[in-house]
């Protein structure tokens, strides 16, 4: 993708001094109206692009201390040809599979998921099945400070700016900034429900390959930042008259292809990686006896990693997405032994 050279404000051109925006520590904003009125000056003074956010648990940074920012399947500080191979094969399998599944669950949308592989990747992606070459971004400052808040227990949360191409269609192709833009509102089936909470997008180079190695950096959205924030994380960041979107609101429990994307990921994992299943296994008992062990010291009679997670909850503050993951991999755990 090409590199831009976004105009920035006089507080973030002051404080990133002569580093690029990755290189530069994010700039703090303690007050959620005063982010919005950033961003504002940054939309005005940035006409030439539109602009998105992602919101992260933690700025990545890579060896030279840059922030680094590549859609999953691209995700690693050496990766060999080999592995890409392997995760688009993966991905392969897992586009097949949904299909598969939309045709048996008579939902809506099959006609197009078959059709459009874009659509495919955009699902996959946005309900984690597996690695894809699209990354998550949301065009509401509300959804992505949200998320920042919600995936993380840590002080800061972090929120990213990026600037792509105006959108022309529901899947834009823009050649000469070599990147696709996927608006999930608009392409999404129905039953799809997170996407719609989320303002959803999905964003990625416009010529999907295994064959970067030349220079991988084209394929790192922070060729595209605008700038990047950091957030306290906590509600006081919100103020008087906003509040952050409840993870319930965020990741709807009735979302039918969420729980089909789970069954994915399920015969993703016996069809291509057997041989970490017994690892699996080994960390899962790990966790567990961590788990009841911790929860112990906090009340007693916690026999059970579902009680000792109701406990964690309650008294220290872990978030439910995670209570809910420990839960989904106690019934994978299940589903592996049986």
């Amino acid at each position: 993708m090409r590199e831009i050279s976004p105009n920035l404000i006089h507080e973030l051109e002051k404080h990133i001094g002569n580093k690029s925006i990755a290189e530069a520590p994010p700039y703090l904003i303690t007050d959620y109206q005063k982010l919005v009125r950033f961003i504002a000056r940054l939309a005005y003074a940035n006409k030439d692009y539109l602009l998105f956010f992602r919101g992260q648990p933690e700025d990545f940074l890579n060896k030279a201390n840059s922030s680094t920012i590549y859609p999953s399947i691209y995700r690693s500080e050496y990766l060999r040809s080999d592995e890409i191979n392997n995760r688009f094969r993966i991905l392969q399998s897992a586009s097949k599979l949904l299909i598969e599944l939309f045709e048996q669950k008579n939902l809506d949308g099959y006609d197009e998921l078959r059709k459009k592989t874009y659509i495919q990747y955009s699902i996959l992606q946005h309900y984690e099945v597996c690695r894809t070459p699209l990354l998550d971004l949301t065009h509401s400052i509300r959804v992505a400070c949200s998320f920042a808040q919600i995936s993380t227990i840590n002080e800061f949360s972090y929120v990213f700016v990026f600037g792509l191409p105006y959108l022309t269609n529901r899947i834009s192709f823009n050649s000469e900034h070599d990147l696709v833009n996927i608006r999930l509102l608009s392409i999404a089936p129905p039953d799809a429900l997170r996407p719609y909470f989320q303002d959803g997008y999905l964003a990625g180079t416009t010529d999907i390959t295994t064959d970067y190695f030349s220079d991988k950096s084209q394929l790192d959205f922070r060729n595209r930042l605008i700038a990047k924030f950091r957030i306290p994380n906590n509600d006081g960041f919100w103020g008087e008259h906003f509040s952050k979107i409840p993870e319930k609101a965020l990741l709807p429990s009735d979302d039918k292809v969420k729980k089909l994307c789970k069954s994915i990921s399920l015969k993703l994992d016996f069809e291509y990686q057997p041989e970490e299943l017994g690892k699996f296994i080994l960390a899962w008992n790990e966790l567990e006896k961590d788990l009841v062990a911790y929860a112990e010291t906090i009340s007693d009679g916690v026999r059970t990693v579902t009680s000792a997670s109701a406990v964690l909850n309650k008294e220290i503050g872990i978030p439910e997405h995670l209570i809910d993951e420990i839960n989904q991999l106690r019934i994978y755990r299940n589903e592996v032994v049986h």
